[in-house]
């Protein structure tokens, strides 16, 4: 049972390895470099969290083999990615571009971790303010109390 688990374990941890097929691995080592850096920049579609360098699903191995024919055909990296781009949408970047129309995208966590921390600092204010009005009688509330504990005794 031990041996079966490890064995499975390790299937598990050597299949990012196993994304890149041999046919795919370019003949000059410097563009396969590129191709690599580019890959591990490219969400994979299917798997979503992935980049294609680390997925196995078809559609990665398809834009792995384009990545690799731009680059053959002389297109610098900046091209690789705007081809892609142009063919899939920017969805298919791993990390989004800066600009206007992302915008909310990048200031929307941080603007709502400071809207919910001002949120928590008000709360707190004032539940130590309701807890030091309350922690006092006024004088009639006293001899209210006072004379019930003699009506008691």
């Amino acid at each position: 049972m031990r041996l079966l688990l490890a064995l499975l374990t390790a299937l598990l941890m050597a299949s990012p390895v196993l994304a890149v097929l041999p046919d795919e691995i370019l003949a000059d080592p410097a563009l396969e470099a590129r191709a690599r850096a580019i890959s591990a920049t490219l969400r994979c579609l299917v798997c979503q969290n992935e980049s294609i360098d680390d997925s196995n699903a078809d559609l990665a191995r398809e834009i792995r083999l384009i990545v690799r024919e731009r680059l053959v055909a002389g297109d610098t990296d900046e091209q690789v990615v705007q081809y892609l781009v142009d063919r899939y949408g920017e969805y298919v970047l791993l990390r989004p571009v800066f600009a206007p129309h992302t915008l909310i995208l990048w200031t929307a966590a941080p603007i709502v971790l400071v809207i919910g921390g001002i949120a928590i600092v008000i709360a707190a204010r004032r539940k130590r303010s309701v807890v030091t009005a309350e922690g006092g009688l006024s004088a009639a509330e006293q001899r209210a109390l006072d004379e019930l504990d003699l009506r008691e005794s």
